[in-house]
């Protein structure tokens, strides 16, 4: 059998789960997100047989590839190993075009997998859970949908993803605007008519680096407000061959095995075992040229020390400059997308489908508004920035997301103490391993703040594991509650920050990166993300499977 298909305990009666103290809940666990954690959590919940229900607030299950709709949105991991690995069968059957599936591609895989493991019954759209309170009386988590329905669960675990929540600019004017203005996660459903038109976005990050090129073929002009220059690595798109698909699954075990224990959940052969600071220079230049063919392979397949060692970084970042200045012909337009004051990956990297090429177009603007010409205004009209008016037909605000934890800080989930995540985390953003949070019992998270950002589908799997393991345990010995312990908490979150500090992306305030939440408003900034190493952190993860989840206690 592919997928588990287990029926809920009572189909006659909304009351179908039990928890050990006797109260009825509705469902034993809530699961809220149907994109690739929500799909991975249905699958490995339901082999425990316990009751479930997925809930979403959008019209279509895929999450972040339903959300993003915009021209050239695509994975950044190759669509190979950016996949949910549970059954060999559907990993055999689906075939993937391109080396890099688009929204609609990778939104038509999710869909695929829930047929093709009967998923439907299990999922509820067009729902947003607005609340949800853990009762102390009762020792069940009491949820509220967006229509009023209150329901009740054993469990309530967040499949809602780490960077889902978009950040909406605090531009005075905004409302003023006479045409459509969105963030570029929030893509209109029906769809945008951009052909001959005046398109202003705000934001330069991986949305704009996608986007640019395909809008700027049909528009009149496209005008970049870019606060930060990247590193922008090639992406190098090309088809899958008839050769290339054989390849991989002929090989899917050790390609899944790769992610698993790769440093950042990739199908990567690294470690090479050699350094960039040891290695001659012609030889260095060499090596760096012969493996420039696409997809972050180049960090991790050439040197070791890249991201290690702040000279052989520098090293790295020089060459990816170069690259740059090769392909952008105005020296001045060159010099503003010149990422300066910051290393390579301190802030995340987006790759390249032809965004610098784009500049190029005598339709592409680039304005500066970091160190040139700031904002002021939105208008009625366009964009006011302290020296020019800009006349905009439509205004797209790509100004990425509040990463991690703006999900889970969106509504009120209120814990033990009757606080909510929002309020805990207004500081510091603690969790235990990304996966549950102190004062929040029976309450688990995908992804959470202090997991380690890599390949999410690799990242999502595993822990999505943990939770079912830990929910197997409970289930199995008679438990009704798992309380996060504040002690492993305050040890995790400790070690977390430690890592942080030995790494190079330890660069305080030069660079304006949501990896450290820096880029939220009155927010101070913090460490969000496991910096040592995806593969260590999965083994962290079934190192307290096997010891019993000593960071829980049960009761």
């Amino acid at each position: 059998m592919i997928c588990y298909l287990l029926f809920k305990k009572n189909n006659n009666n909304k009351n179908f789960g039990d928890d050990k103290l006797g109260t009825k809940v509705d469902y034993d666990a809530i699961i809220v997100g149907a994109g690739f954690a929500g799909l991975a959590l249905i699958h490995h919940l339901k082999k425990l047989g316990i009751s479930l229900k997925v809930f979403d607030k959008a019209s279509g299950i895929g999450g972040t590839w339903n959300w993003n709709k915009y021209p050239g949105a695509a994975t950044d991991s190759e669509g190979y190993y950016y996949c949910l690995s549970f059954s060999k069968e559907i990993m055999q059957e689906w075939t993937w075009s391109e080396r890099y599936p688009g929204w609609e591609e990778t939104n038509r895989y999710l869909h695929f997998v829930a047929d093709k493991c009967n998923m439907w019954p299990d999922i509820q759209l067009n729902t947003e859970i607005i609340s949800a309170e853990f009762s102390n009386d009762e020792k069940i988590w009491i949820v509220t949908t967006n229509n009023g329905e209150k329901l009740s669960c054993k469990y309530f675990i967040s499949a809602m993803g780490m960077i889902s929540q978009p950040v909406i600019p605090n531009i005075k004017g905004r409302e003023k605007f006479e045409g459509p203005c969105f963030h570029s996660s929030r893509w209109p459903q029906e769809g945008l008519n951009y052909e001959g038109k005046k398109i202003g976005i705000i934001g330069c990050g991986a949305s704009t680096v996608q986007m640019l090129p395909i809008m700027a073929k049909t528009a009149e002009s496209v005008t970049v407000f870019q606060r930060t220059p990247n590193f922008v690595l090639p992406a190098m798109q090309r088809p899958m061959t008839p050769e290339w698909e054989k390849e991989i699954k002929d090989n899917y075990d050790e390609i899944i095995q790769k992610c698993r224990n790769h440093v950042f959940g990739m199908a990567f052969d690294s470690p090479v075992g050699r350094n960039a600071v040891d290695t001659p220079p012609e030889e260095r230049e060499k090596i760096f040229e012969e493996n420039w063919k696409g997809s972050f392979r180049w960090v991790f397949e050439t040197f070791d020390d890249l991201l290690a060692d702040p000279e052989a970084n520098k090293m790295a970042a020089d060459f990816v400059i170069k690259k740059m200045k090769e392909k952008v012909k105005d020296p001045i337009t060159a010099d503003l997308l010149t990422p300066k004051g910051y290393p390579l990956f301190a802030k995340r990297p987006p790759l390249d489908h032809g965004f610098y090429e784009a500049f190029n177009r005598e339709n592409v603007n680039l304005v500066d508004i970091k160190n040139n010409e700031p904002i002021s205004e939105i208008t009625e009209k366009g964009v006011k920035t302290t020296k020019n008016n800009y006349s905009f037909d439509i205004i797209i605000l790509a100004t990425g997301f509040q990463a991690y934890t703006g999900a889970l800080e969106a509504f009120d989930i209120k814990g033990i103490s009757g606080s909510t995540i929002r309020d805990k985390w207004e500081k510091e953003s603690k969790s235990i391993m990304g996966v549950c949070i102190s004062d929040f019992p029976n309450l688990f998270t995908v992804t959470g703040p202090q997991a380690p950002f890599a390949n999410l589908p690799t990242s999502i799997e595993q822990n999505a594991l943990w939770i079912s393991d830990c929910i197997k345990k409970m289930e199995e010995e008679g438990h009704t509650l798992c309380q996060p312990l504040q002690e492993a908490e305050n040890e995790w979150s400790a070690h977390v920050s430690e890592i942080h500090k030995q790494t190079l992306m330890d660069v305080g305030d030069q660079v304006h990166s949501w990896m450290m939440g820096a880029n939220i408003e009155n927010k101070n900034a913090r460490v969000l993300i496991y910096f040592g190493g995806a593969g260590v952190y999965y083994d962290r993860l079934r190192e307290s499977v096997d010891k019993g989840f000593p960071e829980l206690a049960f009761s």
